[in-house]
């Protein structure tokens, strides 16, 4: 007998205990088959033990060989969700891109304004805005020196794909220039545009069209966005505000220049047509009546906020009037083509109103952006073109929260829409008429209309019951309006956002990551989950199929020997209007 450490299966039988053994397995297997088993030779049945042997051994194989096959086809899809865009989920066809950026919208922002609506509107609690509809996704916004961004490395991240420091223009760390898809996309045969409510030159619509060391450098930012760059032409279509950067010095106070150079003229000379009033914006016939390129800029420096813009309507233009124009344009001059457009969308001012902590106006706003977010997927389905929409937001601004504890009061579990829906104006447009009342005043000479009584007793009727809709502002609330009367905007949306229970954590920018947005397709689903900033700018390049490195290396060679045009940290214009604070 084997010993009890020896395994039984390594201890060999006789062969005559073997041959047995097989030969009553084969007779069991004939029996369960209605078989004889009295007459099978030992020959045959050593031949069937074989056979099944090989027959077992060829379908190990196969089936190995099919699991292989389907895990590798698994590891692939998963790859494909979760990884960077890959070329393999671009469409092969013409195809359109809209981009949307709502400056300065956070997750609150979205919560503050569907909530409003769902009062002014007398809508069901489940009813949702459009962005709602197609929420895709987050992204962090962190730039290459900061937590906490600002516009210009955040729209560096769209445009070029990379990380910059805060104030980059389309400029890395090294401070070498980055190639933008804008760029990419007119190089190769992409119709191009820019939709503002801000200054053209502006950070965000900045970052597409230019490249400087620095965001205040906007005389340098306007010559090369109508083509006095080092790539020439590379926009076809600009709408917004900011013509005081675009007209000479010696224009006096329409212009926001620091040199005499004529960039209006200078763009028409190199055949843009030229807009800068509501009636030639009207001409236009909301894009059935455009000749590109153009250039229309219809304010002075930013278009008003909405709040206020609507009672302007004969001399602004809506964000959706003016992407209404931009689509139908560049769909019209696109339709003989085998390349589409790529057009920058920007709600500008949601961040502004962030910035003076004006909650009134940020509703108006976000509902006007939603507005145009739906335009545009309305466009894109309709369209024959093949097209999506990607929408999303650069950074939060103003540290928004639907909840605040007063000062040695309890904390009050509620906010209240209604004190927002009774403002009429915003907090910027009444302190700009605080200072055109007081600067009235000092005109005629009649001082005593300036002390503190009568200018107290003409804010609380005028601007603070007519204009925010307060009917109980305190006497300390009045006098530091009056303290303020240089610029009281801070103070106006403090006492608004007060009583309707809203806090700001900061006139600044925040950390918080924001929303994607998107018209779905495959596509779109590169951007699924919580992605970095610099993702959104690669789905861009990726989904038009745009080589931006030759634009990089293109401009390295050609910027090597170029020197910026220096400009102050800010133009005397804007210290005034305090848009240091939009940074």
């Amino acid at each position: 007998m084997p010993s009890a450490r020896t395994p039984l299966l390594a201890e060999a039988r006789p062969s005559s205990e073997s041959q047995r053994s097989d030969d009553r397995a084969e007779e069991e297997d004939a029996a369960l088959h209605g078989q004889d088993t009295h007459h099978q030779p030992s020959r045959r049945s050593s031949w069937s033990s074989h056979l099944r042997e090989i027959v077992l051994f060829v379908w190990a194989v196969l089936a190995t060989a099919a699991i292989i096959v389907i895990a590798a086809w698994v590891q692939h899809e998963k790859q494909s969700v979760g990884s960077p865009p890959q070329s393999s989920s671009i469409p092969s066809s013409k195809r359109n891109l809209i981009f949307m950026v709502s400056d300065g919208m956070g997750p609150a922002s979205l919560s503050l304004t569907r909530s409003f609506r769902q009062l002014v509107e007398d809508i069901p609690i489940n009813d949702t805005l459009s962005l709602d509809r197609h929420f895709w996704g987050t992204s962090r916004t962190r730039s290459s020196n900061s937590l906490v961004t600002d516009s210009a490395a955040g729209a560096t991240a769209f445009s070029c794909g990379r990380k910059s420091y805060n104030g980059a223009i389309s400029m890395l760390p090294d401070l070498t220039p980055c190639g933008t898809v804008l760029e990419a996309a007119k190089r190769a045969g992409y119709l191009t545009g820019l939709v503002v409510t801000t200054d053209i030159t502006d950070a965000t619509p900045a970052c597409f069209a230019s490249h400087t060391e620095m965001r205040t450098q906007m005389d340098e930012i306007a010559l090369q966005e109508i083509g006095e760059g080092p790539l020439g032409h590379i926009v076809d279509l600009m709408l917004g505000g900011g013509r005081c950067h675009f007209l000479a010095n010696s224009t006096g106070a329409s212009s926001c220049r620091q040199d005499d150079i004529d960039v209006a003229g200078l763009a028409q000379k190199r055949g843009y047509t030229y807009l800068d009033s509501r009636a030639g914006f009207d001409s236009l016939k909301l894009g059935d009546n455009v000749s590109l390129p153009m250039l229309g800029l219809f304010a002075h420096y930013n278009i008003p906020f909405e709040l206020d813009r609507r009672n302007m309507a004969d001399t602004y233009p809506s964000l959706s009037e003016m992407a209404t124009t931009a689509l139908r344009a560049l769909e019209a001059a696109t339709k003989d083509s085998d390349k589409g457009f790529f057009l920058m969308i920007e709600g500008s001012r949601v961040d502004h109103a962030g910035h003076i902590n004006d909650p009134a106006a940020q509703v108006r706003e976000v509902l006007e952006y939603d507005k145009t977010f739906q335009l545009a997927l309305d466009f894109v389905e309709n369209s024959q073109v093949d097209g999506v929409v990607v929408s999303t937001s650069d950074h939060e601004t103003g540290g928004l929260a639907t909840a605040l504890q007063e000062p040695g009061h309890l904390p009050v579990y509620n906010w209240y829409p209604t004190i927002l829906a009774n403002a009429k104006a915003s907090a910027e447009y009444l302190a700009s008429l605080l200072r055109k009342h007081v600067d009235d005043i000092k005109e005629t000479g009649d001082v005593s209309a300036l002390s503190p009584k009568p200018l107290k007793d003409w804010i609380n009727t005028n601007l603070i019951i007519d204009g925010l809709g307060i009917v109980d502002a305190l006497d300390q609330e009045l006098d530091e309006v009056v303290a303020s009367s240089g610029d009281a905007t801070t103070v106006f949306a403090a006492i608004l956002s007060l009583r309707a229970h809203i806090g700001w954590s900061t006139h600044g920018h925040s950390a918080v990551d924001v929303n994607i947005y998107s018209s779905g397709g495959k596509a779109a689903e590169q951007l699924r989950g919580n992605r970095e900033n610099t993702d959104v700018g690669a789905f861009l390049r990726e989904y038009l199929d745009v080589d931006v490195e030759s634009i990089t290396a293109e401009l390295n060679d050609k910027m090597a020997a170029r020197r910026f045009v220096e400009a102050p940290l800010m133009t005397d214009f804007e210290m005034e209007r305090g848009q240091e604070r939009y940074y």
